[in-house]
């Protein structure tokens, strides 16, 4: 009793249990904690995919995207004539890209691209807390795209530095990745990006920066272009070169680091500096008149992007030896005639100061000049005149240099012999110069023509243009005078009115009267008189001697008994014209055409009167590669073996049409052959070889021609005014334009052998007084061969003459309602 109770003792609490406890309360915090963090990630992550994903652009596209690809443009041979393009880029797949290629711009830029989704978290990271060190310091952001987000920024977004831009990017980049294959990223990415110096994608780069294909580039030189696109214009081999040396070393060190490359590979690579290798920047050939036909016809198929950014691949028809042997003859030609007309003046006259050079690098002197230099006239002297160059260097012109420089007269006459300079010259004067041969000080006085022409020359059998210029020069007026200035052809169209003839029962020994042709072209119109050249008559003669003179009398008599309406469609057979009127005077070359059509028409000639079209173009390719236009397009299935076993040669069909049969062809080129040798066309004669053509001048010497072939080149030549005025009373197409086709055919030949024309089957060679075009008798001087149709040939008899007296003249014709006829 009164004992208290006894107090009851709790069992001691474990330490461990406690801890367990405070570790699982804690764990619970965590990982409620993370389970907020990644429900308010979540949130937040989609809350950006919803606010910057919207609108974005739509990156499917790029599936299909077709970079802007240059067009270029070849010669026959290969070599570049021109390109044309917005971005200078040549489009290359990646499955043709050199895999080191591939590898250094991995290492350089991306090395995990084929490992992450579009996104690299690890590099985003990073660069965000370089960033956040960098705050407030001025600098830019620093980066860490990947190759697909560099895609997405190039193609889909703006350059804008921004976060903005910067999570649309990476949006783009996932969905990209979703879309494309890894493979077709990287070659959106290798053929868009820019590497500086005008060139987008590594192809252009390589071409620019190296002057390389990109199958031949060495180690330093992949590694360079890698090292690139950072910032082209910091890493430029010339202007920074020891920039661009350590960064394409640092990518050589990256690419070992990833086992791309040994060690001693990069150190061997990077030993040496970034060495630039231009190539020509200036055209190959000079065609400029034929590559603008080119990029019209390009223009008009494919329209302007399909020009610019298409990535057409062009082969031409273009010879550059024969383009070259065009030019420089056609401008020595429009030079020679020039110069034989006088001296039109200075360019300018000044006040001479101490300060000339000056007043002369300042004068703007007129285009087309070439390698001609300006000079200023310090001093005239008894045998020569001192002038001044650009440079400050003094140089002569000698009184024989001076001595063509006679004053031009109006109506391309000149005035009296110069016979001191300064009847030339005077000081003050601003003229163009040439250096002559042998000394640098010794100078010529040039000027540029005012007269203009055109060559062009084709294969006859295919009308493939081998050469074509449209005038002195391209630079002064783009004006292509082969194929857009349609002129009267004069005497050069006589050819097509002998051959209906030919084909309608005439010989080339058949007679015509050579007499005077009056015909009254109707009330108040008067008579239309047409004459010779000479303004003589001759009587009967043979057609072959009609041609060879150029007879306007004989040729009129001709197509009067023809009837107009059968020479009209033999002008239309051969492309001289698409129609012309029924009247007399257009005998005598009044329809106009051009000088390609009318080349044509005597290629046509040549090669035994099959038809062709003239062509610029062999082929073009798409940018993959794909032929998607062939001029010839004949099907040859032998023709694409890789090896030959001893087959036989593939048999290429000839669907060309047949426009007049092999045997008048023939008779006319033996026709117009004997032009060369005995008639209008004598100065060809000088050229040594098998040669036919025919001269053309115009009423009051307007225009002048003059078209041939040998038996495998067809040439025609035209010289004329752009406002037509007369070349001079004693001009035509046997001064001004034979010249030129004498002089290129000399040159485009020299070096091939002589072939005679072919002559067809079912041509009889015949023996004739080359006078009377009867059969050749003992003691004759002048005697050819003629050739005939069996049956055709003349006896030791004169035949009928053809005088215009027979019903078959059509006295009633319409002449041309007052034009007159040419020569």
């Amino acid at each position: 009793m009164g004992r208290s109770k006894r107090s009851r003792k709790s069992k001691p609490r474990k330490p461990g249990n406690r801890a367990v406890r405070v570790l699982v309360r804690l764990t619970s915090y965590l990982v409620a904690l993370i389970l907020v963090g990644a429900i308010t990630a979540t949130a937040g992550t989609l809350f950006v995919f919803y606010k910057f994903g919207r609108d974005l652009p739509d990156y499917t596209l790029l599936a299909t995207y077709q970079p802007k690809v240059m067009t270029r443009v070849h010669a026959a041979d290969g070599s570049l004539l021109t390109e044309y393009a917005r971005e200078h880029r040549v489009f290359v797949p990646v499955s043709a890209m050199p895999k080191m290629l591939v590898q250094a711009f991995l290492s350089a830029e991306d090395k995990t691209f084929f490992e992450h989704p579009g996104v690299n978290p690890f590099s985003i990271i990073r660069a965000g807390l370089t960033n956040l060190a960098n705050m407030g310091q001025g600098r830019r952001p620093v980066g860490a795209s990947t190759i697909t987000q560099q895609v997405a920024k190039n193609f889909l977004l703006t350059n804008e530095v921004s976060y903005e831009r910067k999570i649309k990017e990476a949006i783009l980049s996932l969905r990209i990745e979703r879309a494309l294959t890894k493979e077709r990223i990287l070659e959106l990415y290798l053929n868009e990006i820019y590497l500086g110096e005008g060139a987008y994608g590594v192809a252009a780069a390589a071409l620019n920066y190296f002057n390389k294909s990109l199958d031949t580039l060495s180690l330093s030189e992949i590694a360079f272009l890698a090292a690139v696109p950072k910032a082209p214009s910091n890493y430029h081999p010339v202007r920074n070169q020891a920039a661009a040396k350590a960064r394409r070393n640092w990518v050589l060190g990256r690419m070992a680091e990833d086992g791309v490359i040994a060690r001693a590979e990069a150190h061997l690579a990077g030993a040496g500096a970034v060495t630039m290798i231009r190539g020509d920047k200036g055209p190959l050939v000079q065609a400029a008149y034929f590559n603008e036909e080119v990029r019209r016809f390009l223009y008009d198929r494919y329209g302007e992007d399909g020009l610019y950014e298409g990535g057409l691949s062009v082969r031409t028809t273009l010879d550059p030896r024969l383009q070259d042997i065009a030019r420089r003859q056609l401008r020595a030609g429009l030079i020679a005639y020039d110069r034989r007309h006088g001296w039109r003046g200075p360019l300018a006259s000044t006040e001479l100061t101490p300060n000339w050079p000056r007043v002369l690098e300042e004068f703007k002197a007129p285009p087309g000049r070439g390698v001609w230099r300006k000079a200023i006239v310090l001093d005239i002297q008894d045998e020569s005149a001192e002038v001044g160059l650009v440079s400050g260097a003094h140089g002569f012109i000698n009184l024989k240099e001076l001595l063509w420089a006679r004053p031009w007269v109006k109506g391309q006459k000149i005035g009296a012999k110069v016979k001191h300079p300064s009847n030339v010259l005077a000081v003050g004067d601003i003229v163009l110069v040439e250096t002559l041969e042998g000394d640098p000080a010794a100078l010529g006085l040039r000027q540029i023509p005012d007269i203009q022409g055109a060559i062009v020359a084709m294969d006859p059998h295919t009308g493939r243009v081998h050469a074509m210029v449209g005038g002195f020069s391209f630079e002064s007026t783009e004006f292509n005078r082969a194929t857009q200035a349609r002129r009267q052809p004069g005497s050069a169209f006589k050819p097509f009115v002998y051959a209906a003839a030919l084909e309608n029962g005439f010989t080339p020994a058949s007679i015509v009267l050579d007499a005077p042709f009056v015909i009254d072209q109707g009330p108040g119109l008067g008579k239309w008189k047409p004459a010779n050249y000479t303004n003589k008559f001759y009587g009967p003669s043979t057609l072959r001697l009609g041609l060879e003179k150029s007879r306007n009398l004989m040729t009129v008599r001709l197509a009067q008994y023809l009837g107009m309406e059968t020479v009209s469609d033999f002008a239309i057979r051969f492309g001289i014209v698409d129609e012309m009127p029924p009247i007399l005077s257009m005998a005598l070359g009044a329809g106009e055409t051009t000088l390609m059509r009318l080349t044509a028409g005597y290629a046509m000639l040549v090669n035994g009167g099959k038809r062709i079209e003239p062509t610029l173009i062999d082929r073009i390719q798409d940018r993959r590669g794909r032929t998607v236009v062939r001029h010839d397009e004949r099907a040859c299935p032998g023709c694409s073996v890789l090896n030959w076993r001893r087959q036989s040669e593939p048999k290429i069909p000839d669907n060309r049409l047949q426009v007049v049969e092999a045997v008048t062809a023939y008779q006319m080129v033996s026709m117009l052959e004997g032009v060369v040798q005995r008639g209008t066309g004598i100065r060809v004669r000088k050229v040594g070889r098998p040669l036919a053509g025919k001269t053309g001048t115009t009423n009051k010497s307007l225009d002048t021609w003059f078209v041939g072939f040998s038996p495998d080149l067809a040439v025609g030549v035209y010289v004329g005014f752009d406002q037509p005025k007369t070349l001079g009373r004693l001009e035509q197409g046997a001064s001004a334009a034979a010249p030129i086709f004498r002089d290129f055919m000399a040159e485009a030949l020299a070096d091939s052998p002589q072939i005679p024309f072919r002559i067809p089957k079912g041509v009889r060679l015949v023996r004739v007084a080359a006078n009377t075009g009867l059969l050749a008798q003992p003691g004759d001087r002048a005697v050819i061969l003629e050739a005939f149709r069996p049956g055709t040939e003349p006896d030791s008899e004169s035949g009928p003459v053809l005088d215009g007296t027979d019903s078959f003249g059509a006295q009633n014709q319409r002449t041309g309602d007052g034009v007159s006829g040419l020569y």
